[in-house]
């Protein structure tokens, strides 16, 4: 009998057969080595054009010739706001002749706060997202907004990329003292959660698990899911590289009220909330005197309930619980809650007057009482020491074996098995700051390819890897590497600038080029991997609803603050738990990044267009052409709207026929109409009303479609 191949030979041996051409020896891969900068091509001014255009040649292909000005600012104007430009705009470049024009157009949109709630979009795809936890009863989340707010700012504010990260992974261990910081840990818990579940345990353990992969998806373009059960199939990565990154947040705290005020917030808050208590001393005395020992005998009775051992873990203080006991009260704490309805149920008739009496003086100082301080999502550490992180046998919680220390996966640290060096903090392990400080690293072979590749996908349609999320063997092979590793050090170089690194691409001649196909380009690159003309690329669905209102005229532009949610959002079915629509309906008009997400229930119109499972990280969304869609800017409520109010719009903004069929045109197509155009719709108005023309102008593909 041959002699079995190591479990590391073997997984080799798998990879280097998985079929040639396809990826590198597994330690030998691309994207494990740090990138260097390769000198740029001759040919060129531009750097990017230079890198594009010497593949070009290589395959004896040319770049499409330069797109036409309305083509471009209305490119260039979705790109970086998802919102149409004003026909005044339009005009403005189309009449600017300077030298500068368009760096004037790019550098006035990136300077917008439009800007920000545009991209942010794209990361909250990436951090799966919503305003509830899914799963059967799905429940809102009251203060989740605050993430998404937090990532508007830090893109308007054009916020370093490695804080960003940092931020997001250890905020709180990082920058304890910036509220902003505390909300960006909220990423961590972003997934779906099973509050109901009835094993604590593997609640928090689906959790560490989700924030285990996200953070690998999200960050380094790495598929780390199948090593939680077994050493991965496909990629150089083993069951205690999984674990040893699991280790990292295996101390962490979920919390759904960490402290978020302001040190001015605080300390208003405080003078009001000691003015209360003084003014109110009296009577709380007197209402605690009546119901704490009654609430204290129900929770006794329903400790009495418990395992001796869960008794004692709630007895124990919270700062000497050790990890059993911290899982044991997690998973039995729902068991010992005393409501107030069971307190009031339970006071004796004697008392029952007396605590109404009280209950109803104290209401006269509620205008007193201050609203409690903010609270976000986020990450603490527990109190005492951590629990221990176990490899589990095929991911099971209940087969725990080898104790494993926080550490790197091995491909990525020389090819040996290294703890990760922790520090300590006053409040916490540092754990987490730990894996940050390396994820941020420019000396990380991922983080920094994986972020420029994910600008490059979203200008360009299609990312120089196109698996914009997996770098891995199994990923896509960059068209680009060169290009890619000189934009990853460019971006370290410049200071993980995003702005800067917008700018960078969309300056380029190649982005500036036409979606024109050359019969060359068709038979040698007919999906177009060398850049060799622009993709033709078709608009979300929150651009396409924010479009409806900004050409109508309707769009609030009110920025951040809780959800806003829609009367089709706050219809629930099963056991969903129901929510309240918005009752200003001004504030239905706010961008669809402002509008309350839920998992279970995805707005139809939005769905329509390909809006993504928020239960899983999206690296790309689908751009799919379907029915629904015809059917959506035909019939439904948010066209029909749109189109009344355009043609509203364009009465009042043009005095004659032929001016308002040239103003219906440049509002929501961004050019002016053809001689052939303006014929047509004319007599079309002889005989349907102007708002069937603006939904007319509205199913044109040009409406949804980028040139």
């Amino acid at each position: 009998m041959p002699t079995p191949l190591p479990r590391r030979l073997a997984l080799a041996v798998l990879l280097a057969a998985a079929g040639p051409g396809r990826a590198d020896p597994p330690a030998d891969h691309w994207a494990w080595k740090r990138p260097a900068r390769p000198p740029v091509p001759a040919g060129a001014a531009h750097p990017i054009d230079a890198f594009v255009r010497a593949k070009l040649k290589d395959a004896g292909l040319t770049p499409a010739p330069p797109a036409s000005r309305e083509q471009l600012i209305r490119r260039v104007t979705f790109d970086l706001h998802g919102l149409p430009p004003t026909p005044e705009e339009v005009d403005a470049f189309v009449k600017d002749t300077a030298a500068d024009a368009w760096e004037k157009v790019v550098d006035r949109l990136l300077a917008s706060p439009r800007y920000g709630e545009r991209w942010a979009r794209h990361w909250l795809d990436i951090a799966r997202y919503a305003d509830t936890n899914g799963y059967e009863f799905d429940e809102p989340r009251p203060d989740a907004w605050r993430f998404r707010d937090y990532v508007v700012r830090s893109f308007n504010a054009d916020k370093p990329y490695d804080r960003f990260v940092t931020e997001q992974l250890a905020g709180d261990e990082a920058f304890p003292g910036d509220p902003d910081a505390v909300v960006a840990t909220g990423f961590n818990l972003l997934g779906p959660d099973m509050t109901d579940s009835a094993d604590q345990a593997q609640r928090r353990y689906n959790t560490l698990t989700d924030m285990t992969d996200t953070a690998g998806l999200a960050f380094l373009g790495l598929t780390v899911t199948c090593a939680r059960c077994h050493d991965h199939k496909f990629e150089p990565i083993t069951q205690a590289d999984y674990f040893r990154l699991q280790a990292f947040f295996t101390p962490a705290a979920f919390r759904k009220d960490v402290p978020v005020a302001t040190a001015a917030e605080k300390a208003k808050h405080e003078a009001a909330a000691t003015e209360y208590a003084r003014l109110t001393k009296d009577l709380r005395d007197a209402v605690a005197a009546i119901e704490a020992p009654v609430r204290q005998r129900l929770y006794e009775a329903k400790l009495a309930k418990l395992s001796v051992d869960a008794q004692a873990a709630h007895r124990t203080p919270p700062e000497k619980r050790d990890g059993g006991q911290l899982e044991l009260v997690a998973e039995t704490e729902r068991k010992v809650v005393v409501t107030d309805a069971e307190v009031a149920k339970a006071i004796p008739a004697a008392d029952q007057a007396r605590l109404a009496e009280l209950q109803k003086q104290l209401k006269l100082f509620d205008a007193k009482k201050p609203a409690p301080p903010p609270v976000a999502m986020g990450l603490t550490d527990r109190p005492g020491p951590p629990a221990k992180t176990h490899l589990l046998g095929r991911g099971d919680l209940k087969s725990p074996s080898d104790e494993v220390r926080p550490g790197f996966p091995e491909v990525l640290t020389g090819g040996k098995a290294v703890d990760a060096k922790v520090e300590a903090l006053p409040a916490s392990t540092g754990r987490r700051l730990a894996l940050a400080r390396w994820v941020a690293s420019a000396d990380n072979p991922l983080t920094a390819r994986v972020v420029v590749n994910r600008l490059w996908q979203h200008h360009f349609g299609r990312g120089i890897v196109a698996t914009a999320s997996d770098f891995g063997l199994r990923g896509e092979r960059p068209t680009h590497p060169e290009l890619l590793d000189w934009l990853a050090r460019e971006f370290a170089d410049r200071g993980w600038s995003l702005k800067t690194m917008h700018r960078l691409m969309l300056t380029s001649e190649t982005y500036r080029q036409s979606t024109r196909v050359s019969p060359e380009a068709a038979a040698k690159d007919p999906d177009n991997h060398l850049v060799s003309r622009m993709n033709r690329l078709r608009l979300e669905g929150e651009a396409v609803r924010d479009t409806l209102l900004a050409v109508s005229g309707r769009l609030n532009p009110k920025a951040g603050g809780p959800g806003v949610v829609l009367p089709e959002t706050a219809r629930a079915s099963g056991g969903a738990r129901p929510v309240s629509a918005t009752a200003d309906a001004q504030e239905h008009l706010r961008r669809s990044v402002y509008l309350f997400s839920r998992r279970n229930l995805r707005h139809p119109f939005l769905e329509a267009f390909d809006l993504p499972d928020s239960n899983l990280s999206c690296s790309r969304r689908e751009r799919s052409t379907t029915a629904p869609q015809a059917l959506a800017l035909l019939n439904a409520d948010e066209a029909m709207a749109a189109a009344k109010a355009t043609a509203d719009r364009v009465a009042k903004e043009a005095a004659t026929e032929a001016g308002r069929v040239d103003r219906a045109y440049r509002l929501i197509l961004g050019r002016p109409p053809s001689a052939k155009e303006a014929e047509r719709a004319t007599a079309f108005l002889c005989l349907s009303p102007l708002s069937e023309l603006c939904r007319a102008l509205f199913n044109l593909n040009e409406f949804v479609y980028l040139d």
